[in-house]
């Protein structure tokens, strides 16, 4: 079966070697390590790693903090991520679960206007809208757990980043020209992002110190560096002063979690993928259930897409209805992502009519971090990481406390404050995911392995609510056998839910797609910029072959993907 989704660029900044078959046939090892990430200064940093003895959990951590500094706009040590991981020598498969956590003296009233609306602002902007940051101690538990070297060595690039400097990419200073207004709110925020109080020109040197002496502080000693002491004081005290509501409790309290990832089976590869808080493994399994009834060879593109799209509007119906944190909340996964319950959502599908959301049964009537990073690892050992961190909304909160050198997430609003009604990216909810004290909001990131009889893929995307369907479709471009280079760039289309509108990028679909699909009773709207937030980055490995692949999304001017 050949699963199209529509015309393809070229990938500039891929680079790709197919050598030392002979060595990976012969340990079942692969003969290089492949990375590939938002960032080239990043993806260096992570070979920079490995080159010093170190696995792919030392070099996941380089990348990870590489990125925090290259990357303020999309990710950071004020924000959070999931890590998927599997440890070659024992087969072990795990989520590290550094996703941030609301205060304990959350107020749901911060977040509703005097008419009992969202408070987009407080959501969105400022203190009141950061989560307490998992990101820290994320990367110190891959480092104490799965790595070999100390966080002095794997931190160590992305110091000395944070204290040389290094001149930003179009695409970080467009984000500084899309964010001004609300960074020039903040006394920090100004003074780190912006030059005289404009945005920095191209060529701009951009050093953070402070960040530099933080990260520093982390490698010497931990998660007390961050969470407790005289650094915490100074996070609680800039928080408080603008209004939030964070404790040094919150601080000291914050925990990993380290979750079992969730499987499916489609067309004899098997793909592991992340469990709650991110709904991205439950939908994408979802999906892969309701599609695994048909043939899709038989049909033409269109009814492809009618197929693919009915699959997406129910595994988004369910993330709506029943996920949440798994730490707060019952979910029924286990029917979620099963064959019979998929077998009767397939059934409700019409062969040649689109289904009204409105007609689906069961939802209380009534966007997630588009500025993310993902990054995917294989190492000569085998170990693979799949990583996706977020600030949430492009620079997060917006707020720096002064001192610190870095944005604070804006994760409040990835929880559904007002049920029913959408958040930034039109994603609705309910009191599943409502803010509870430490509580953690409802992502949907999903970072991912898929694994076949001969090839092994690593992948995942930045998108918010498009990082479910971003991901789909690279797992099914994989499977069909499409190569890294390639299925990071296709032409990609995609559906919530709610609103009720296929949501495709210029050259998806053709004309007769189109005039098919809207035959059929869909709503569709080509966006032509704004498919930048897919930035897809994977790697894979032909175990048959030796051959190794790896590559950045086209979509992004900064990112690489290359095999060492």
């Amino acid at each position: 079966m050949k699963y199209r989704f529509g015309a393809v660029a070229v990938v500039a900044l891929a680079l790709v070697f197919s050598t030392g078959a002979a060595i990976a046939q012969a340990n079942g090892k692969p003969a290089h390590a492949a990375i590939a990430s938002a960032h080239n200064l990043a993806t260096d940093a992570g070979f920079e790693v490995l080159a010093e003895g170190g696995n792919a959990f030392d070099a996941a951590v380089a990348v990870a903090a590489a990125l925090s500094v290259l990357e303020p706009q999309s990710s950071g040590i004020g924000g959070g991520g999931l890590f998927l991981l599997r440890r070659a020598a024992d087969g072990k498969e795990t989520m590290i679960d550094a996703r941030e956590t609301a205060p304990a003296a959350v107020d749901a009233k911060d977040y509703v206007d005097a008419s009992g609306n969202a408070n987009r602002d407080h959501s969105t902007n400022g203190p009141l809208s950061a989560a307490i940051p998992g990101e820290p101690a994320g990367l110190v538990w891959i480092a104490e757990h799965y790595g070999k070297l100390p966080l002095s060595k794997s931190l160590a690039p992305a110091i000395r980043l944070a204290r040389d400097g290094f001149k930003p990419d179009s695409r970080m200073l467009g984000r500084v020209a899309q964010r001004k207004e609300k960074i020039e709110r903040y006394q920090g925020s100004a003074a780190l992002y912006l030059v005289n109080g404009e945005v920095p020109k191209e060529g701009w040197v951009f050093k953070t110190p402070d960040l530099a002496h933080v990260l520093e502080a982390i490698a010497a000693h931990g998660n007390d560096a961050f969470y407790r002491g005289a650094f915490a004081q100074k996070l609680v005290d800039g928080v408080r002063a603008e209004g939030g509501r964070w404790t040094l409790d919150d601080l000291a309290g914050y925990t990993v979690k380290e979750r079992k990832p969730l499987s499916a089976e489609y067309r004899g590869y098997h793909m592991v993928t992340a469990p709650p808080p991110s709904s991205g493994g439950i939908a994408i399994a979802e999906i892969l259930n309701i599609l695994s009834g048909y043939d899709l060879s038989r049909y033409d593109h269109a009814h492809q897409v009618h197929f693919a799209v009915e699959a997406m509007r129910r595994a988004f119906r369910d993330r709506a209805e029943y996920l949440g944190d798994p730490d707060f909340v019952e979910m029924p996964i286990a029917r979620l992502t099963s064959l019979d319950y998929a077998a009767g959502l397939r059934a409700s599908i019409h062969p040649d009519k689109a289904t009204p959301s409105d007609m689906l049964p069961g939802y209380l009537d009534s966007q997630q971090g588009v500025s993310t990073s993902h990054f995917s690892i294989i190492d000569k050992e085998g170990n693979l990481v799949s990583g996706t961190q977020t600030v949430n909304l492009t620079f997060g909160s917006a707020f720096v406390v002064p001192g610190t050198g870095f944005v604070l997430n804006d994760e409040m609003d990835d929880f559904a404050l007002v049920a029913g009604e959408p958040n930034a990216y039109g994603l609705v909810g309910n009191d599943k995911n409502a803010p509870k004290p430490r509580s953690r909001p409802l992502s949907s990131m999903s970072p991912s392995f898929v694994v076949g009889p001969d090839r092994i893929g690593v992948l995942g995307t930045p998108g918010g609510s498009r990082i479910i369907t971003i991901t789909l479709e690279g797992i099914l471009a994989f499977i069909d056998g499409e190569l890294p280079e390639k299925f990071v760039a296709n032409r990609r289309y995609h559906h919530q839910y709610l609103p009720d509108v296929i949501d495709a990028e210029k050259d998806a679909l053709s004309a007769d797609d189109l005039k098919t699909l809207e035959a059929m009773g869909y709503r569709i709207d080509e966006a032509n910029g704004t498919w930048s937030v897919g930035f897809m980055n994977a790697v894979s490995w032909d175990r048959r072959t030796g051959e190794m692949h790896a590559a950045a999304d086209p979509r992004g001017d900064s990112g690489s993907g290359e095999v060492r």
